[in-house]
């Protein structure tokens, strides 16, 4: 008899989205004639842009010839090019030196974010906030990282969680607790709340006075439109020597079926082993990317390099606006309709309460049933996030406004 992985069972439930995809599908099944909208799941919705089109073609026309056929990418890192776009574009500018070996091409944020965990033993204590992307906590759970599922507080035992509430600003505070891995994601997923370097640097002195390792999401800086915002953990100062940085194609660049990211681990982020001696991170990621991943296609890391170019630039900050528009329209209506509103400024994400006081998922089934618009409930991302709501941006244009247009005449508040 084979043995199952017993930590699997812990978790409760489907994934958040798989659950929401499961009551759209049954609510059509049986409703066929609703026009349902959804500002849930936060897919793109808009085409990948011309320059990186084309870049895709002229990749495909070396994949057909011989003489430019690429088999196997670069061992464990990606190929030079994008590495060296993403070094100058992305970092340099912001006064952050990375070595080229210190990026890892990879097919995506929310892989990276979960197969980070396995180059840390089981014994490390994890703090994350509350709410969180969900893929955060579930991988740990899956390794064995955590305790048992509490049902009435649902919460996982042995995990530190951080709430993030309308009290401190959907912002997490230190933890009173010493943690050893610390996932922080700014601009933030689901609430939309973003950090000052002010606040971020208490983050870093935290984790060098506490030998931590912070694990930065920064999926959404391209959405950032405040100044004192930093795009960056390494933007502070003492961060290369803690945190390791995720970023991704998908939301910046339309990727989210391409499927492009990057991880950066500098070489001087260092944990202990068993025996007490201190170990690069960066090696110990580059040997779980060389054994368990063959890399990110050559035609999906050329149409990465295409963002950079100054067409790539000037089209892709055209998408990001289209978005951020859209943000600004979810906004106001949701305002207007006497809903109080986070989020939206410097992330594609708007953080509702939901009216009344009402329950996460029962607001998912009035606004689905009344609207026929698809949101994702709060409670769904962690036990403090229940009793509010997220919508996303990245619709288009028309149905975000006929779906705020619905939320104003037809809910029910």
């Amino acid at each position: 008899m084979a043995y199952i992985n017993d930590n699997y069972l812990k978790l409760p439930g489907n994934y958040l989205f798989a659950e929401i995809a499961k009551r759209r599908t049954n609510f059509a099944k049986a409703h066929p004639e609703a026009d349902i909208i959804s500002l849930g799941i936060g897919d793109v919705t808009r085409p990948l842009q011309p320059e990186i089109i084309d870049s895709i073609h002229r990749a495909a026309d070396e994949m057909a010839d011989a003489k430019t056929f690429k088999g196997y990418g670069p061992d464990g890192y990606g190929y030079d090019f994008l590495i060296k776009a993403v070094i100058e574009n992305d970092y340099k500018p912001r006064g952050v030196s990375l070595a080229p070996d210190e990026v890892f091409i990879s097919d995506g944020a929310k892989s990276d974010t979960a197969n980070i965990q396995e180059i840390f033993g089981l014994n490390n204590v994890v703090a994350l906030t509350d709410p969180v992307y969900p893929v955060y906590l579930d991988s740990n759970v899956m390794a064995g990282r955590t305790g048992e599922y509490d049902s009435e507080s649902r919460r996982f035992a042995g995990v530190v969680y951080m709430p993030c509430t309308l009290e401190n600003g959907f912002l997490p505070e230190l933890p009173q607790q010493r943690a050893d891995l610390i996932y922080l994601c700014f601009p933030n997923n689901p609430t939309g709340a973003a950090i000052t370097r002010e606040q971020l640097q208490k983050w870093v002195d935290y984790a060098r006075q506490n030998n931590s390792i912070i694990l930065y999401d920064s999926a959404y800086e391209a959405y950032i439109t405040e100044p004192d915002i930093p795009h960056s953990i390494y933007e502070i100062e003492g961060a290369k020597n803690v945190a390791i940085e995720f970023r991704s194609f998908s939301k910046t660049a339309g990727f989210t079926g391409t499927r492009c990211a990057y991880t950066v681990v500098p070489k001087s982020v260092m944990a202990e082993s068993g025996s007490g001696r201190r170990v690069s991170l960066n090696q110990l990621w580059y040997r779980r990317q060389t054994t368990k991943f063959n890399g990110t296609a050559y035609i999906v890391q050329r149409a990465a390099e295409a963002v950079y170019s100054r067409e790539g630039k000037k089209q892709t900050q055209a998408v990001i606006d289209y978005y951020m528009s859209n943000a600004a329209i979810i906004r106001k209506g949701l305002m207007d309709a006497g809903i109080e509103v986070f989020g939206g400024v410097n992330a594609p994400y708007i953080w509702m309460k939901t009216p009344n006081g009402m329950d996460s998922w029962a607001f998912f089934d009035k606004l689905l049933g009344e609207t026929h618009i698809v949101g994702t409930p709060g409670a769904g991302f962690g036990p403090s996030g229940q009793g509010y709501f997220r919508l996303t941006a990245f619709g288009s244009k028309e149905n975000t406004e006929r779906a705020v247009d619905r939320i104003r005449t037809r809910l029910k508040l």
